[in-house]
């Protein structure tokens, strides 16, 4: 029998707030998070703005001297997840000795945090110091510095656990398929608990000039916080975010027997690939089509039917080809009751967070079902004819909710959805 899988914690560090509870209700009052860029000088680029994590102290949280050698996506990463580790009141035996009650094997608990670049200010810093001072002059950080698997390791670290530990990289899926994947895990009975989701700090000068070479972001330089229109006719490209989203999972009769708090229980996971181009999605959606069908059918082992979903967090990026593919795909698989789901881009208020979305979008659809409010797709305001859902425009919205799906999809043709219940 399938062991189920619940989710315990959450963490999130985001442009809307460093915090849960701080980027939550921003959400639901439609806050943006976008603003000028301040990371670097960005006089000379297409795009000048994106969604910044602010007011972020990581020595904080992190030794002081440890804290100067690591990247940002490193710093999202550790709060995130300190947050999610006290929110579930996990405990890790660090001692086998330890006679803690409720408290997990270290070797039962795993850290799957992904990523889609990694640690990109160091790259840039490092390759100045290279190209200007010569490779002698170089830290001796920087490998560390920029690996994408060194913000599950040092999670690992901090807090003991010796389980599988790894990341997924997998584009705009990342923290998606890591959160999917660390389920997957538990499902198995590798281990009883996973801190999982994904991270992300690409507002640099590489990320964002990389992005306007493709022409793929928004340019309303005049009007940055609604430059990020999901659906809407007047679109022009996404807008980058940074930050992490990370949740704890565990094992459900473990987790109630320790007396846990559970929030939801993560019943549906699908994972697809579009086999189309490097970049679009399909027309039609069908790649985003085959992996939500597979996150339902997956569901109904919890009882999880079709139509008990409610609320669907879109990958919804405001791209022209994007938004209409994923509307395409979502009528495709609902079939008539896509009309009666509700549909909102929570990009429009976080920007993209890349690899970290799929992890921090996942915590707001639990969130949402928690809390009986579904956040609005903000921007909103000349919807395109061709994305003819209901999209919760800019406003939030009061719902009792049983299921919600959350998508993410990548470059490379990656999907990812995760589905998750009430934990009855």
């Amino acid at each position: 029998m399938r062991r189920r899988v619940v989710v315990t914690g959450i963490g999130l560090c985001t442009p809307l707030g460093n915090g849960r509870e701080e980027t939550w209700q921003n959400l639901i009052a439609g806050k943006s998070g976008i603003g000028p860029i301040t990371h670097f000088d960005c006089s000379q680029f297409a795009t000048k703005f994106a969604g910044e994590v602010r007011d972020l102290d990581p020595a904080s949280f992190i030794d002081r001297r440890e804290a100067k050698h690591l990247d940002p996506f490193v710093h999202f990463a550790i709060f995130a997840a300190d947050e999610a580790i006290l929110h579930a009141k996990l405990i890790i035996r660090k001692d086998p000795t330890d006679g803690q009650s409720f408290a997990y094997d270290a070797d039962r608990v795993g850290v799957y945090i992904g990523a889609g670049l990694g640690g990109v200010a160091h790259i840039e810093s490092q390759h100045s110091v290279l190209t200007g001072k010569g490779p002698s002059r170089m830290s001796p950080y920087f490998v560390p510095q920029i690996i994408v698997n060194i913000a599950p390791g040092l999670v690992s670290i901090r807090t003991g656990a010796k389980g599988p530990n790894m990341s997924m990289v997998s584009a705009c899926s990342s923290g998606a398929h890591a959160i999917g994947e660390a389920a997957r895990a538990i499902e198995r009975g590798d281990v009883d608990a996973m801190i999982a989701g994904g991270t992300e700090a690409t507002v640099t000068g590489l990320g964002v000039g990389g992005f306007n070479a493709m022409r793929a972001l928004s340019v309303r330089n005049d009007d940055p916080q609604g430059a990020s229109r999901p659906f809407d006719l007047n679109r022009d490209g996404f807008v980058m975010g940074e930050g992490s989203g990370i949740l704890i999972l565990e094992e459900r009769e473990q987790a109630r027997a320790r007396g846990a708090t559970l929030l939801a229980e993560l019943a549906g996971y699908g994972a697809s690939s579009d086999a189309f181009h490097m970049t679009s999605p399909p027309p039609d959606g069908e790649g985003a089509q085959r992996c939500m069908r597979a996150a339902l059918k997956d569901a109904q082992s919890s009882g999880v039917r079709p139509q008990d979903v409610g609320y669907i967090n879109a990958h919804g990026t405001s791209t022209r080809q994007g938004d209409i593919a994923e509307t395409l795909a979502v009528k495709a698989v609902f079939g008539e009751h896509a009309r009666h789901l509700a549909v909102s881009s929570t990009k429009s208020m976080t920007g993209h967070l890349l690899g970290a979305a799929g992890g921090v979008e996942a915590a707001f659809a639990i969130l949402a079902m928690l809390r009986g409010i579904i956040p609005p797709t903000i921007n909103l305001t000349t919807p395109d004819p061709e994305c003819d859902l209901d999209y919760v425009p800019n406003q939030a919205r009061k719902a009792d909710l049983r299921a919600v799906l959350s998508n993410s999809f990548g470059f490379g043709g990656t999907n990812a959805s995760v589905l998750f219940c009430r934990a009855e």
